[in-house]
């Protein structure tokens, strides 16, 4: 068993395909209309086009709401994405205008940071322990 697909729920998906791609270096894996203006909206890791995809789901659930509110509020992230070298990556997503929360901080093997992905959700990114 291997995780295939996993989702956050964004509030605009054209917002979060832009953040996603254009911020973040993903690319878009699947883009299908599903209704009522909603996408099944997947990207996907630039050096690893066929794993696991992260769907852009919108955040119509009314569960989806109050659950990301807390989350937000006690400041922990929805996700955690593996990046070589934490201290590089917040440098660059600050360049381009990404706000953090925290930043990065060792914690034992790992160091980790915590972003903003304007669409609801905190992200955090980290490095793979040794």
């Amino acid at each position: 068993m291997r995780i295939h697909l996993t989702s956050v729920f964004v509030d605009d998906q054209a917002k979060a395909e832009h953040f996603y791609t254009e911020v973040l270096g993903f690319v878009k894996k699947h883009d299908v209309p599903v209704g009522e203006g909603a996408r099944w909206l997947t990207v996907v890791s630039p050096e690893d086009p066929d794993g696991t995809e992260l769907l852009l789901e919108p955040a119509g659930h009314p569960a989806v709401k109050p659950y990301r509110d807390a989350l937000m509020e006690d400041g922990i992230p929805l996700a955690q994405f593996a990046v070589d070298d934490v201290r590089a990556e917040y440098e660059r997503l600050r360049g381009l205008g990404v706000h953090f929360t925290q930043d990065p901080l060792q914690m034992g093997p790992v160091t980790t940071a915590v972003f903003d992905d304007t669409c609801g959700n905190l992200i955090q990114i980290a490095t793979k322990p040794q």
